[in-house]
């Protein structure tokens, strides 16, 4: 049964890292001097002092050294540190769900141990992912095939054993941070067979270029840096890959990853709305018009009902969608509505948080727009999630496919 009531190890994950945010990391992020320029750096230190505390292996399992958190619990630890700075919360929730996928779903015994004591061990080693979710694709064509996509790397297989992989990837999430790069290409092997793997590639390798956003080669377009936490190119000319270091891609586990890609990027986003939702409160508390505290005004009050309604109704489709993740049997067994609900809470958080910061804004009024105030940071950081891929309403979409019964041609 779906059950509302968070463990004693979910309470005490939740207030560690509440503490962290509100004493340390919320002061720095939403500092006065750091909200006036439009570029913001990451805050490195903090960064590293969060890993410290295992969130940067918060997805990982125990065996391999991580906390062994399930999707919900990744929820609930996200929306707290977004609710600090969700440029943080967004590089270390993708190491940790990368991490989870590479290590405990992807690697082999022998593989795990060349690699695995190095992440666990370095607060600094971060991860990418190069790849693309084909339900992106997919979602532009509403109900019919969407036929096969180029892949955007691919791996050749030598006389020697070797793999040489080239491709480009206009934008991967973590490349600036990252120290190993798991990349998905086709692969061909000698025989002239081939299949879907992922190599793993670390940020020092020959041939392997991570640019900076904005900065193309002949006939590309320009990556917009409109995003949340860092980003950057990623081009490889002729990088040679190890056998051992080309993994089988399970495409059940990445079909996983990505749904748990989805709802992390709810939480962080109920997380904005959370922050923005506080102030918008606090302010109401304190600023008096009219001879008494404005959130005794009945068009304030109605603004933060409004919030904390929406609010209430996104973090409930979140973490419907996370136990959904956590429990497949029970969508197997017709518990949960045979729908997308990764999308759904994808969906829903940001049309809901988008309102929720615009009304917080409209609380403060013209301060509302000042660059060196939080809410112009937090109705901005909303609007990237409401458009990023799939965007709202690519991902409707797939949720409207799914409710018709729809089975796309070709899919498998």
């Amino acid at each position: 049964m779906y059950d509302l009531q968070l463990t004693a190890e979910q309470l005490g994950i939740r207030d560690a890292v509440r503490a962290f945010v509100r004493g340390e990391l919320k002061p720095a992020a939403t500092n006065a001097q750091r909200l006036e320029p439009f570029e913001k750096p990451l805050l490195a230190g903090l960064l590293r002092q969060a890993s410290g505390m295992g969130l940067r292996a918060l997805a990982l399992s125990e065996e391999a050294g991580g906390t062994g958190a399930d999707n919900l619990t990744a929820c609930i630890v996200l929306e707290e540190l977004a609710a600090g700075d969700v440029d943080l919360a967004a590089t270390l929730g993708t190491t940790s769900a990368i991490a989870r996928l590479i290590f405990d779903e992807t690697m082999s015994a022998g593989e795990r141990a060349r690699h695995l004591p190095a992440f666990v061990s370095d607060d600094d080693c971060h991860l990418a992912w190069a790849g693309h979710d084909p339900e992106i694709r997919e979602a532009l064509y509403y109900h019919r095939a969407a036929g096969p996509e180029p892949a955007r790397a691919s791996a050749v297989e030598q006389e020697n054993g070797e793999w040489v992989v080239n491709g480009t990837f206009p934008f991967v999430a973590n490349a600036p941070v990252a120290k190993l790069i798991a990349v998905r290409v086709a692969a061909r092997d000698r025989a002239g067979g081939e299949r879907a793997c992922v190599a793993l590639l670390p940020v020092s390798a020959p041939g392997l270029e991570v640019r900076a956003l904005g900065t193309t080669t002949a006939g590309e377009q320009p990556a917009v840096a409109w995003h949340h936490g860092p980003g950057g190119g990623l081009a490889l000319a002729n990088c040679r890959v190890p056998a051992h270091e080309m993994l089988g891609a399970v495409p059940q586990a990445c079909a996983r990853f990505l749904q748990s890609v989805n709802v992390q990027a709810a939480a962080m986003n109920i997380g904005i709305g959370q922050a923005a939702y506080e102030a918008a409160l606090d302010y109401a508390k304190l600023r008096r018009q009219g001879g008494r505290n404005i959130v005794e005004h009945e068009a304030i009050g109605a603004l933060l009902g409004d919030m904390a309604i929406r609010l209430e109704a996104a973090r409930a489709t979140l973490w419907r969608a996370a136990w959904a993740l956590d429990h497949p049997a029970a969508a197997a067994a017709g518990g949960v509505p045979p729908l997308p609900l990764h999308h759904v809470a994808r969906v829903f958080a940001a049309e809901s948080i988008r309102a929720v910061t615009e009304s917080a804004a409209e609380c403060f009024g013209a301060m509302g727009v000042m660059r060196d105030m939080p809410l112009q940071k937090y109705v901005h950081d909303s609007l990237v999630f409401l458009h990023g891929e799939p965007g709202a309403g690519a991902a409707r979409l797939l949720v409207a496919e799914a409710a018709a019964g729809y089975e796309r041609p070709g899919r498998r």
